[in-house]
């Protein structure tokens, strides 16, 4: 997959090295609340809020800028930025042609544990959407356990993070850009009215409302692919393989039968490999948001 030399997007937050850590409680913020209630009879926690708001925002801006990135995290943090710049010059002319304006998604990347709008989330969880602070979150040893499930090694030296062919790459895009077609779904209001739809049906009904709506971003994935191959002729040969073999490989059915050796249908929320291949296909092959309907 070609990749580089093309747009970076600037809104990625590059949380690794200690994103997670704001928040915590403070003791810098507990003597500042005891003097101020002490000496000037200010509400103490009223006091260390204002701190701690102050302290997380410092923290945040340092988190935003890790020092001493190797080489290979220096790769991933361009990969991404760029592949989210790609979503971002796709669903911009087709929110134009639906009488909208394109809204981005903030990317955040992480390590281990992450604070979002959503709550703490760990990177055992995989990558995700927050709709309630709009931003998607990658802990970036996904793409490593990623490259291994799928038989690419991750150890990189330097001749070969200088391919820009490196294997794997687009399984790793095609990742992103379902994430941000959660994203699309929110700023379309099928979400919000799919929660809704959950909260009047039993639990089974409400895990295929939920495989319909992970299916549809998979078929936003491929009109993502679509429309960005038609704007810069990135894909390669070998490239839609990858992505078939990365939505086999995430798909229900595959994991529940490496996982235990069993199959339970209903307990799907993200639908079978066959399905999310199918998708993935109807978004690459129609480029057609009207395609995508997977409720129908």
């Amino acid at each position: 997959m070609r990749w580089k030399g093309r747009r970076v997007s600037t809104n990625v937050e590059d949380r690794r090295g200690g994103g997670a850590k704001a928040g915590g409680i403070s003791i810098l913020g507990l003597i500042v609340a005891f003097v101020a209630w002490k000496f000037f009879g200010v509400d103490p926690q009223q006091a260390y809020q204002a701190t701690q708001a102050v302290t997380n925002s410092q923290s945040s801006q340092q988190a935003s800028a890790p020092q001493n990135l190797t080489a290979e995290q220096k790769e991933v943090g361009d990969f991404v930025g760029t592949i989210l710049a790609d979503t971002e010059d796709t669903w911009t002319p087709i929110f134009q042609q639906l009488g909208s304006t394109y809204q981005p998604p903030r990317l955040v990347l992480f390590n281990g544990v992450v604070r979002s709008g959503c709550g703490t989330a760990q990177a055992a969880m995989g990558p995700f959407y927050c709709p309630a602070d709009q931003k998607v979150y990658i802990d970036t040893s996904f793409f490593r356990d990623m490259r291994q499930q799928m038989g690419i090694s991750g150890e990189k030296n330097q001749t070969e993070l200088s391919r820009q062919d490196q294997a794997g790459d687009f399984a790793q895009a095609y990742v992103i850009a379902h994430e941000v077609g959660h994203h699309i779904q929110n700023l379309l209001g099928i979400s919000g009215q799919v929660q809704q739809a959950r909260a009047q049906v039993n639990q089974t009904q409400g895990n295929q409302l939920s495989v319909r709506l992970e299916l549809q971003a998979d078929c936003f994935a491929g009109i993502w692919a679509n429309k960005n191959h038609q704007r810069t002729q990135f894909l390669e040969q070998g490239d839609i393989e990858e992505a078939m073999d990365a939505a086999k490989k995430i798909g229900d059915d595959y994991l529940q039968r490496r996982a235990t050796g069993q199959v339970v249908p209903d307990s799907f929320t993200h639908g079978t490999s066959e399905q999310r291949m199918h998708w993935f296909q109807v978004g690459l092959k129609s480029g057609d948001v009207n395609q995508c309907n997977t409720f129908a």
